[in-house]
């Protein structure tokens, strides 16, 4: 039925290649737009072009930014002997919410996943080593999540970080096993970066 409606029947199938949105979800998004006033959909056309022009990966720490390096990296009042390594941009941004970490950060875009073909190349890990060697920091707090590729991850690190003087940390257990940091509330985050512990 919907095929009829060429225009309609996109937008459905652009919507469903979202994570989560199904078929169903997906043609009630469709007719939610529609039902929009003209100014809204371009609005919504309009912030979806703007991220893909505007937006790229910080130089330094690889995040999300407009501007490089990103505000964090060049923001002065961040402790540099701190580095908190993540694995995607949505766990900086739920460590940042939670207001309990004042030091820089690192995004590997990733974590370790040879059944899916992800190893040490795939990550920024590299570049990791590289920032590491300008004797800045003296601690690297691991908060990749709690998953079977995110402990890998951090065990990997960790072995590779040691042998360069450098305190390894990982966050607390206070946030439960299998769980992704951008979905865990800002108190369980903080106590986690707070109670983090050597790896």
């Amino acid at each position: 039925m919907l095929n009829s409606i060429p225009s309609f029947a996109r937008l459905v199938t652009e919507l469903g290649k979202l994570p989560g949105i199904g078929q169903k979800t997906a043609t009630r998004l469709a007719f939610f737009i529609l039902r929009q006033p003209a100014s809204e959909a371009e609005a919504l056309a309009e912030a979806i072009r703007g991220l893909k022009e505007k937006i790229r990966f910080c130089s330094r720490c690889f995040h999300i930014t407009e501007s490089d390096p990103c505000p964090l990296c060049s923001n002065p009042g961040r402790d540099d002997a701190l580095l908190c390594v993540v694995e995607e941009p949505q766990d900086l941004i739920a460590i940042e919410r939670s207001r309990s970490f004042r030091g820089r950060y690192h995004v590997l875009h990733g974590a370790l996943s040879p059944l899916d073909g992800v190893g040490p190349d795939d990550l920024k890990i590299r570049e990791l080593l590289l920032r590491l060697k300008d004797h800045q920091v003296t601690e690297v707090l691991l908060a990749t999540n709690f998953t079977v590729e995110g402990e890998a991850t951090a065990l990997y690190l960790a072995r590779l970080i040691h042998p360069l003087g450098i305190r390894v940390t990982r966050l607390a257990y206070g946030i439960p096993m299998g769980s992704d940091l951008e979905f865990v509330d800002e108190v369980t985050v903080n106590r986690a970066v707070e109670g983090r512990r050597d790896l």
